[in-house]
């Protein structure tokens, strides 16, 4: 597994310290393929703050979209999760 760069670490740090892009990271993850419309349904969010919260996980990497149509699929990138995850452990050994 090649090693993250220090950007894309503190892209994927930013991403998921923010609250609300976790819970949002969660639900995708829980799932296949995740239609943001389902998203919608399940948090009292408006549908500008989903999208903003969609492209900023889309820009770090743990989420591809997809359109069909006027509707778009999230899935979650497990491959970025482990090696961030990976990264961290590896903070454990260092030194």
């Amino acid at each position: 597994m090649d090693a993250m760069t220090a950007r894309e670490m503190q892209a994927i740090s930013r991403a998921i310290g923010d609250a609300r892009r976790f819970e949002i990271l969660r639900h995708i993850a829980g799932s296949e393929c995740m239609p943001c419309s389902d998203l919608r349904s399940q948090l009292p969010i408006s549908a500008a703050t989903l999208s903003h919260h969609m492209k900023e996980l889309e820009t770090a990497g743990l989420i591809e979209t997809e359109k069909e149509g006027k509707f778009v699929k999230a899935t979650f990138r497990r491959k970025v999760w482990k090696r961030y995850l990976g990264e961290l452990k590896g903070l454990l050994t260092a030194g």
